[in-house]
């Protein structure tokens, strides 16, 4: 089923051809401007192109758009048009019409949106904490936006790779062996068990020796090489840092519900040297203070300099820009990616802009055929307004900030239900508690910095997740007062939109589509959670508007508040948030 802008696009599209056919050689280009109305009083959409059209034709914009309207075909889309102002037309659609797709949107298993003939193979790179590092708030965001970006091209049908790119590699690690080897060789030769905590304090001890031992700053020096030159000592140390790590993440990320492939800097490691010959056989590398740089147009520093990628150090190393530039060409030579999604903060937006330059002039990256994005993401912050620490100064670490979470959830619940028992109320909290950050997170706009609020994201009025999913539980609540199963009725009962409550609701979820193919462009979740709040007020409208027990249209109205739990259930999924039964 195609989208409803698309469908209207394509409606006005062709009444515009057919009133002026010269627009195919004036503006082979031109492409009907549909846009939903802002306020209800001028119909349910708008379109816009009349007066663009004034300059192209010579004619007024309001004679052009009368055209527009003689040629329309609307066949039984459009109920009313109505010209305004200097030229825009107001376009109020058929509720027959909005039924129809109210009713198909319901009965279809993936809500009337059509899956893609060909897929497209995305690869998404999120998250990414640095191995022996505790993950914090920082890491919150890559991650939950990234998730919820993944879980958006797998419910579209494309083929998603959700990679982890871990800091698993580089002269921290020499540090790290040479300090465990003299302080905790048991853990290195895998006798003794231990955490990350441990290990973060082991890897701040060895940074602070490594700045003022001179003989250890050598010691650790030559871990690295052994370590890059596959020495099986180096190699298993290394290994079993990885493995306290990413244990670690993971307990994370089973909290949050996120999958993710781990494929670390380490893994390109075997590509450096290739990739930096490669391109020094392309001509592209100029020796800059004894470091191979690639330098690209368009990027200066703030002396109007033009700033370098460092592919190789003057020492004869390796660093991010190198692994980038061999991940790039992986990706989209090994991979096999149509579309490339980095998730990271605002700060290294230039740092990949620069890349995506440098790929093209390698000729690893064809913009025509393959899509790259940064997806750049601002700060959180605290109620001071500077960036989120805890009492003692410190990064909050992510876990602490995730059970504090659930801890508040839980404290409110028993506040709003004194007899819910724990054992009910224990996951209810933690579906509340996770679904809150993430929702609170996803529901600003990435690009600019948030402030972290426990009391303020797990409110149940305004746009929190509290709020949406306590929606869907009063879908559900209907369907247990009513005891019917509404798959049980359509066969002989389909959604009839009447009342302009009923009307106004099933636009909105035929709308569904619609947000979904423009998150999926500009990759902003906040598209979403703007809709599905939307959606939420529209359903507490019609609940308050259109009784269904008992009333003559009962069963109608049964399904459509089933099409509305579909399409939040979806919409909540898509964003990582859990959905409850009860709460």
């Amino acid at each position: 089923m195609h989208s409803l802008l698309t469908t209207l696009i394509d409606l006005f599209q062709q009444a515009t051809l057919k009133a002026f056919p010269d627009i195919r050689t004036l503006d082979p280009s031109f492409q009907a401007e549909i846009t939903p109305s802002t306020q209800e009083k001028f119909g349910h959409y708008q379109y816009n192109s009349a007066m663009k059209l004034s300059k192209l034709l010579k004619h007024p914009p309001r004679q052009i758009a009368e055209s527009i309207v003689s040629h329309l075909d609307s066949s039984g889309i459009v109920a009313k048009t109505e010209i305004a102002g200097p030229g825009f037309i107001n376009v109020t659609l058929d509720p027959a019409y909005l039924s129809n797709g109210a009713d198909t949107l319901l009965r279809d298993s993936h809500l009337g949106i059509d899956v893609p003939s060909q897929p497209q193979r995305i690869i998404i790179d999120f998250s990414s904490p640095n191995v022996a590092k505790e993950m914090h708030v920082g890491h919150l965001r890559s991650t939950i936006i990234g998730d919820s970006l993944a879980r958006l091209f797998e419910f579209l049908g494309h083929d998603v790779v959700r990679l982890n790119h871990l800091g698993d590699w580089g002269t921290a690690f020499g540090m790290l062996i040479a300090y465990m080897k003299e302080e905790a060789p048991d853990v290195l030769a895998g006798k003794q068990r231990t955490d990350l905590t441990h290990l973060v304090n082991w890897y701040r001890a060895s940074k602070k020796k490594f700045d003022e031992d001179a003989d250890f700053k050598r010691r650790s020096q030559l871990e690295v090489v052994a370590l890059q030159q596959g020495q099986l000592q180096a190699r298993h140390a290394w290994q079993i840092i990885c493995e306290i790590s990413q244990k670690a993440y993971q307990e994370i990320y089973n909290l949050l519900d996120v999958k993710l492939i781990d494929r670390g800097e380490s893994f390109y490691n075997a590509f450096l040297a290739e990739t930096v010959a490669d391109l020094e056989k392309k001509g592209l590398v100029e020796i800059s203070n004894g470091a191979k740089c690639i330098f690209v147009e368009g990027f200066q520093n703030r002396d109007g300099e033009t700033m370098p990628l460092m592919i190789q150090k003057s020492d004869g190393g390796y660093n991010y820009d190198t692994t980038d530039m061999a991940a790039i060409y992986h990706r989209i030579h090994q991979e096999k990616g149509d579309r490339l999604i980095y998730v990271t903060d605002s700060g290294q937006s230039t740092h990949f802009q620069m890349i995506f330059k440098a790929a093209e002039k390698a000729g690893y990256l064809d913009p025509q055929k393959v899509r790259v994005d940064h997806v750049p993401f601002g700060l959180v912050l605290g109620a001071d307004g500077k960036k989120f620490r805890t009492r003692s100064g410190e990064t909050e670490k992510l876990i602490d900030l995730l059970e504090a979470a659930v801890a508040h959830a839980e404290k409110i619940l028993a506040e709003r239900n004194p007899e819910m028992d724990s054992s009910e109320r224990q996951p209810l909290a933690r579906a509340l508690g996770i679904g809150a950050i993430k929702y609170a997170d996803l529901s600003c706009n990435r690009v600019g910095d948030y402030t972290f609020s426990y009391d303020r994201m797990l409110r149940f009025e305004g746009n929190t997740a509290a709020f949406l999913m306590y929606a869907y539980v009063r879908t559900a609540g209907i369907k247990r007062r009513l005891k019917i199963d509404p798959l049980s009725i359509m066969g002989n009962t389909r959604i009839q939109l009447e009342h302009p409550s009923e009307i106004e609701l099933g636009l909105h979820l035929l709308r569904f589509n619609d947000t979904l193919n423009m998150m999926a462009n500009d990759l902003l979740p906040n598209r979403l959670t703007d809709y599905l709040y939307t959606l939420s007020e529209k359903f507490n409208a019609f609940f308050r508007d259109c009784r269904v027990e008992g009333s003559p249209q009962q069963n109608e109205r049964l399904l459509l508040c089933e099409a509305t739990a579909k399409v939040l259930k979806q919409g909540l999924t898509i964003l990582g948030v859990p959905t409850v039964d009860k709460m």
